[in-house]
């Protein structure tokens, strides 16, 4: 496969604005738990149905995963902006659990088509030499509605009848997303041609070989390791922030993804001059640290400047590691190991909420969730610590 030759070309451009969307519509829904308490949803249903949308993630992207290529990529896209209109249009109408779950289940499908396809797409137009560069662009389309949407949430809530008025909102951002697609989607197709993407459909070999490769599985358990105690955070951090007397709990959102978005800003071109694996691996141990602080946490100031370091931690720790998946995989694979690391990463948006409500609910406090962030979290630094321990094991034989 022909590397190319420049990052910022229109292709990868495009795709970014596209991924921006996606993850606006899936950021909305930071306060989802509490809309489900306030239309009156049992408790025990509540981590249930907010994990029920990265569920149905979790459970299709194998079968997307099998069936996706270049070629076929642009044309899942749209009929995924067409499905993402169509739920968060539900959310108005839809109040019994059942509905609820079916509009839930609609929801990460179409996120899940959404996104597998345009990381299909996007990492055809990324140079190797640039890939943590890249990444950290890309990770700016799903940083940014994580830092807007909660407090332009917090603002409107005040002014419409209730949540589902925000999410039906959202459905007319996608009209910009179409047009773009329908403008750029041939382009795509042929630059990814011209580049050697894969234009057939993956191989049962194509995924054994990945699985069986120790330093690419090493990485997806990272991943998924990663994403359980970031998708905890994230759904139980407004609860656990309320119970612990913090009254701002937005610019929680905001600072720490304010955070992450300098960090990659100013830091995009320097990350492929580190050691992504050890690099990594700090993030991760400081990151443990500071979720443990969180747990004890009682002045507002010393929340915000935690929320900065959690910013800081995840800010560099997930470019490095994208990175590092996509310079260990062989070109014609990366595609695909791309997409088994979003598998990874929907796997954690189910487990975080299901295991979040599942303490709740038994009656745990809130801040359970916190220690068991810590948990993952260390078992993640563990993996990254054997990773980079392998890599230079194998850079030393080479010497």
């Amino acid at each position: 496969m022909e590397e190319p030759r420049r990052l910022y070309s229109l292709e990868f451009i495009a795709v970014t604005v596209i991924m921006l969307f996606a993850f606006l519509n899936i950021a909305v829904f930071y306060s989802f738990y509490t809309y489900l308490g306030r239309i009156g949803v049992p408790p025990v249903w509540r981590g249930f149905l907010l994990g029920l949308e990265p569920m149905a993630a979790f459970l299709l992207r194998p079968f997307v995963i099998s069936r996706l290529h270049a070629g076929n990529a642009p044309g899942l896209m749209a009929a995924s902006l067409v499905m993402l209109v169509l739920a968060l249009m539900s959310y108005r109408y839809v109040l019994s659990v059942p509905g609820i779950a079916a509009v839930r289940i609609l929801h990460g499908t179409a996120f899940v088509l959404l996104v597998s396809a345009a990381f299909t797409v996007v990492v055809n137009f990324i140079p190797r030499q640039r890939s943590a560069e890249g990444f950290s662009v890309i990770s700016l389309a799903t940083l940014i509605p994580y830092a807007v949407m909660p407090p332009v949430t917090e603002y409107l809530l005040g002014r419409v009848e209730s949540e589902a008025d925000i999410y039906a909102g959202v459905a007319f951002l996608a009209l910009p997303a179409a047009v773009l697609l329908l403008c750029i989607g041939k382009r795509m197709i042929a630059a990814a041609k011209a580049g050697g993407a894969a234009f057939s459909r993956p191989s049962f070999a194509d995924v054994r070989e990945n699985i069986r490769n120790r330093d690419i599985a090493l990485l997806f358990g990272i991943n998924f390791f990663i994403y359980i105690s970031h998708a905890t955070v994230f759904f139980f951090m407004k609860d656990f922030a309320l119970a612990a007397g913090m009254k701002n709990v937005g610019a929680f959102f905001t600072i720490y993804t304010a955070v992450m978005i300098a960090v990659r800003l100013l830091g995009s071109r320097i990350f492929d001059r580190l050691d992504k694996l050890r690099t990594l691996s700090a993030a991760m141990a400081a990151l443990a640290v500071c979720l443990l602080a969180l747990r004890f946490v009682s002045s507002e100031v010393i929340f915000f400047v935690l929320a900065a370091v959690y910013g800081l931690c995840v800010g560099v720790g997930i470019p490095m590691l994208n990175a590092a998946l996509f310079d260990i995989s062989p070109p014609r694979h990366r595609g695909l190991n791309t997409n088994i690391a979003l598998f990874m990463m929907d796997g954690g948006f189910f487990l975080g909420p299901y295991l979040g409500g599942a303490l709740i609910a038994a009656g745990c406090s809130v801040s359970a969730t916190m220690i068991s962030c810590v948990f993952f979290v260390l078992i993640g630094c563990g993996l990254s610590v054997a990773a980079a321990g392998r890599a230079s094991g194998r850079a030393g034989s080479r010497q």
